[in-house]
């Protein structure tokens, strides 16, 4: 047997200096995303009111294969990447699975998660834009602190709006986002014309990220001199994440490895296509068949139960019209724990890789199984696993235990997308017995289905 160790961190002079723009090298690309108004394929320039412009350029961008990293993101990225590639070998070892199990790890900073590597991007070119503030939406919390953190280090304000139930589930996050200086707004919320008309239909309501993805917007574009970012589903933010599966990539040529199977957990897609970035590369070019699978909430189920089709990103369909698998701009998930995978849609890249074949397969899971497999992984491999990270795990441990009833010595990658230190009134429901799993009815569905715009000649009901 090779002398694997349990640990493989590259050095800082290993780490990648360019991202991998995955659509350079796709078949068949992504429909264009629509302007809300005139449902035209939209223009860069028209994003420029919304998004800063380096970032709109990188977001429309589907022939440069590479981008360089700046210096400015390499030096912060240096204080916490490489991450280590990981062999969990107690976890094989109690599965007695002939299977080989790597996860890459994410959560070795301050924000817990993978978030902070779109979130340096965005706010580098936000201030070399000039531009003294920003606003954004965050679920369970790691994208609002991820940005928290970047925007104090440059020097820049921020408005988060939370999706109210993570808000109120998770009261430390909102603290240690306050503590890189940012502003926590619960979501749906009274300062903003589309909260207030959200609660006036529904006062009670939990919130969804589409809700506060369309209160950051307008706080954006009423505000001088501010843009609005996203931690996850855009072009740009896969780009920046593909720093993850280039990492893991390198890592495993280092050990001799390969993946037969990798896995990722599916909200947005951030982590799912900065992972398997380099990986699908060699799919699409014919050097390499890995298997693709991710895995969504049973109650979130965008690519397991949702439609291909046009659709806001946002509730208050001011955004542009993406083509993605979606539940409808106006579907509100249920309060689950896996508030970063709580999104309506899923990422176009994402999407179209999966309604083309190159993502073989979409899984989702439920809650309570989900925590079955995140507890047995903190007993074994000693990290707490954030819920989101938790649905690749109960996959990848499905995987191995079909390894022990076939024989197969495959070789499983997955994403550890963050830690869950913040997620412990999850972590008790679960211990208490309390926690409880929501599968949505085709009835609770179809009213975000029957909410898809139609679109002459393009889309209809």
């Amino acid at each position: 047997m090779k002398n694997i160790p349990h640990r493989l961190i590259l050095t800082e002079e290993q780490m990648p200096k360019q991202w991998y723009n995955l659509r350079a090298d796709m078949k068949s690309l992504p429909d264009p995303m629509l302007n809300p108004g005139t449902l035209k394929p939209i223009q860069t320039e028209e994003l420029y009111p919304i998004f800063c412009e380096d970032l709109a350029k990188q977001e429309m961008d589907s022939t440069t294969p590479y981008f360089d990293i700046p210096e400015e993101i390499l030096d912060v990225y240096r204080a916490y990447r490489p991450s280590p590639l990981c062999r969990a070998y107690a976890l094989e070892k109690y599965l007695d699975t002939p299977a080989k199990i790597y996860y890459k790890f994410e959560g070795s900073n301050t924000s817990g998660s993978h978030k902070l590597n779109s979130a340096v991007a965005q706010v580098y070119y936000a201030k070399k834009q000039g531009l003294t503030g920003l606003t954004t939406e965050t679920g369970a919390g790691q994208w609002g602190t991820a940005l928290a953190e970047a925007c104090s280090y440059f020097g820049m304000d921020l408005d988060v709006f939370m999706v109210k139930a993570s808000y109120n589930q998770k009261p430390y996050r909102k603290a240690i986002i306050q503590t890189f200086g940012a502003n926590v707004v619960a979501s749906p919320s009274d300062t903003t014309q589309v909260g207030r008309a959200i609660l006036e239909m529904d006062p009670d309501t939990t919130g969804s990220l589409g809700c506060a993805i369309s209160e950051a917007i307008e706080k954006a574009v009423s505000t001088p001199n501010r843009r609005y970012v996203l931690g996850s589903v855009l072009n740009q933010v896969l780009l920046h994440q593909s720093i993850i599966g280039l990492e893991s990539k390198k890592a495993m040529e280092l050990l001799g490895e390969y993946p037969d199977i990798v896995i990722g957990c599916a909200g947005g897609g951030s982590n799912l296509g900065g992972l398997i970035a380099p990986f699908m590369q060699d799919k699409l070019l014919g050097k390499k068949n890995p298997y693709f699978i991710a895995v969504e909430p049973a109650s979130c189920p965008s690519l397991t139960r949702g439609r291909y089709a046009y659709d806001f990103c946002d509730t208050g369909k001011v955004t542009p019209l993406a083509k993605m698998y979606t539940l409808g701009s106006g579907f509100i998930p249920s309060a689950n724990h896996a508030g970063g995978l709580r999104y309506h849609g899923m990422s176009p890249i994402i999407s179209k890789l999966y309604h083309d074949g190159y993502i073989d397969e979409a899984r989702s899971a439920e809650q309570t199984k989900v925590f079955d497999a995140a507890v047995q992984f903190a007993k074994l491999e000693t990290i707490l696993p954030a819920p989101e990270s938790a649905h690749a795990i109960r996959c990848a441990i499905d995987e191995a235990v079909k390894c022990k009833e076939t024989g197969e010595e495959k070789t499983i990658l997955f994403g550890l997308t963050g830690t869950g230190y913040f997620d412990m009134a999850a972590y008790t429901a679960y211990l208490e017995h309390t926690m409880t799993d929501y599968i949505p009815t085709d009835e609770d569905l179809k009213p975000g289905f029957d909410s898809l715009p139609t679109i002459p000649g393009i889309q209809e009901q």
